[in-house]
């Protein structure tokens, strides 16, 4: 009595999977069918640097610098290069900074030796230096 029953219940279930997959459209159809969502918002690499009070531009040299930020005029969102406090050697990178008007400025690092300003700037195609950076120079306001 166990053999034809083990015997139907193999055939039922052998009945069952071929049936599943016949009269189906593929799985890999249906997936290639759907559109995948790529973020088309185009980034920039950033370099940082600063502007000293008498007017000159450096990429190089350490600083009492706790991180360089840019402030999205529009959306308000932030984006930081925290480092970490104390001195930071220049320049400073942040990649991937999506296209639009930013508010650039930087923040005290832990000594508290340099005050910083801000300086507002487009990031853009037309930013892109020859290195391939779209480089900003944060402004010194003071310094003991």
């Amino acid at each position: 009595m166990k053999n034809p029953i083990v015997k139907i219940l193999f055939f039922t279930g052998m009945a069952l999977v071929a049936s599943s997959f016949s009269g189906k459209e593929n799985d890999t159809q249906k997936h290639e069918k759907i559109p995948r969502e790529v973020s088309k918002a185009k980034t920039y690499n950033i370099r940082y640097g600063l502007l000293t009070k008498s007017g000159v531009k450096t990429l190089s040299g350490s600083y009492d610098v706790g991180s360089f930020v840019a402030t999205n005029t529009v959306t308000g969102e932030t984006f930081e290069t925290y480092a970490g406090g104390g001195m930071q050697s220049l320049p400073k990178y942040f990649d991937g900074l999506p296209a639009g008007n930013y508010t650039f400025t930087a923040m005290q690092g832990q000594g508290g030796w340099v005050g910083y300003g801000s300086v507002t700037a487009e990031v853009s195609d037309a930013k892109i230096d020859a290195d391939g950076y779209v480089t900003v120079y944060v402004p010194i306001a003071w310094e003991e």
